[in-house]
């Protein structure tokens, strides 16, 4: 193109932009305007976490039709979002007594990594973590998001409830997302939020802890040699950073040998953490990084720390607790450590007591031979019909949750639930009603292990 031809063409672009006119290629579109959605779906499953992404795969799996709603980008929640990439526990006194569709999942990930599985045979003792195991977030999610699509799931990410209302037996669920509003009607609800959130929003009780367990972002560092650091230096600069108010105790256990011996990993705390809103994650989320960031500053001027850097961070703090349901069982302290046997138990969870507070954490590790049980009954809020919860808000003291809350036992429950769900349709009942012997042989028929059914005088 000769001079005169440039100057021609700017010349024609110039009058298109001050001319009201348009330059070849723009496109009109409308101003930004929400679509609203009327939708219909025999399963509404909200929250698609450790509980919601196996409750979907396994009403999927029934041939039921399933909608899967999550506020995030990706399934997995506690394990993908949050990075806990560690389930645990799936094998009690070198039995399994977890399996099903969450250790199917599982195991296709360590697969396909190229991982390996901890030697359940060999006793664990006061060490559980050597029975966790380590496995790619990131694989995950993508393996959950095929299960899911193969087992007929429609899922639809950056989406909320706002309201519940049952009427005519079914749900009327109003959601909210990215540019959209849905109406979705229902025959069957499964609350896996991890903060009973649409449970709140039909007007369930719930209850919470005045002082709940602390939250973590968890994270990565190197660009050291732990060996050859002077430790007790180390300490002594620790204190006094804590003395003079740049550095809070609690928000690394007071340790901060730990923190660069375990380069990370599971070792924050966050008082408060709270998930329950898009304020106060938010909040959560400010407190775990603010802190990384001014103990990364700190350990960066101390002796062989020069080049400490952080390798990975995932992009949101995990929540330990928030709120459980008040349900048709409230599964006790008691009943955990003693491995109470129940008439309608549909799961095993098996977990030390592992309440995280201030000080940090002292597992306390069941007693041998004890495989505590999970009766449906705890998934149901009081008063509800068609409506049931899966994962850490079911109904359960705090001491109880704080073992019954764990990875490996959201997916039983996740699956029992989906199954509850499915067999709720087909036999015209509210899940409470439903016959717990068909419900068993259910979840049997889909890999999962579930107790023998006990008598109680108590019911």
């Amino acid at each position: 193109m000769n001079r005169r031809d440039v100057l021609s063409t700017i010349g024609a672009l110039s009058v298109g932009l001050t001319g009201g006119g348009l330059v070849k290629a723009d496109v009109l579109t409308k101003p930004y305007e929400t679509i609203q959605r009327k939708l219909e779906t025999d399963i509404l499953v909200i929250g698609g976490g450790t509980a919601g992404s196996i409750a979907a795969i396994q009403a999927g799996r029934t041939g039921h039709q399933v909608t899967l709603i999550e506020c995030q980008s990706q399934l997995g929640g506690t394990i993908t979002t949050a990075g806990v990439a560690f389930p645990g526990l799936f094998f009690a006194w070198g039995k399994q007594v977890i399996s099903g569709v969450g250790w199917e999942l599982i195991q296709s990930a360590v697969q396909l990594n190229g991982d390996s599985l901890p030697n359940f045979s060999i006793p664990h003792g006061r060490e559980h973590w050597k029975h966790q195991i380590r496995i790619n977030p990131s694989l995950y999610a993508m393996l959950l998001e095929e299960k899911c699509l193969e087992a007929g799931v429609e899922i639809r990410y950056y989406e909320t409830p706002t309201s519940l209302d049952f009427k005519d037996n079914h749900w009327y669920v109003e959601t909210v997302g990215k540019g959209v509003r849905a109406e979705i009607k229902c025959k069957q609800i499964i609350d896996c939020s991890g903060n009973a959130i649409a449970a709140s929003i039909a007007g369930y009780d719930l209850f919470k802890e005045k002082v709940t367990q602390p939250g973590t972002l968890m994270f990565t560092i190197g660009g050291y040699d732990f060996e050859s650091l002077d430790l007790e230096r180390l300490k002594v600069a620790y204190e006094m950073a804590i003395d003079r108010g740049e550095l809070i105790r609690g928000e690394f256990r007071g340790d901060i040998i730990a923190l660069l011996k375990e380069k990370g990993d599971n070792v924050q705390h966050i008082e408060g953490a709270d998930s329950t809103t898009s304020e106060t994650h938010t909040s959560a989320n400010i407190k775990g990084r603010e802190s990384l960031l001014k103990h990364l500053r700190f350990l960066k001027k101390q002796p062989g720390l020069g080049n400490i850097r952080i390798e990975s961070m995932r992009t949101e703090a995990g929540i330990r607790e928030t709120y459980r349901i008040d349900g048709l069982y409230r599964i006790s302290y008691e009943d955990y450590i003693t491995g109470k046997g129940y008439p309608d138990s549909i799961a095993y969870s098996y977990y030390p007591v592992d309440l995280h507070n201030t000080e940090g954490v002292v597992p306390e590790q069941l007693a041998e031979g004890i495989v505590p049980a999970i009766p449906f009954r705890a998934l149901i809020p009081k008063k509800s019909k068609n409506f049931i919860v899966a994962g850490r808000s079911i109904c359960s003291d705090q001491l109880a949750n704080s073992g019954l809350r764990v990875q490996a036992s959201c997916m039983a429950m996740g699956q029992a639930a989906g199954a509850a769900a499915a067999l709720a349709i087909e036999k015209n009942l509210t899940p409470a009603d439903l016959p717990i012997g068909e419900l068993k042989r259910l979840i049997e028929m889909h890999g999962g292990i579930v107790p023998p059914s006990v008598k109680t005088s108590k019911g």
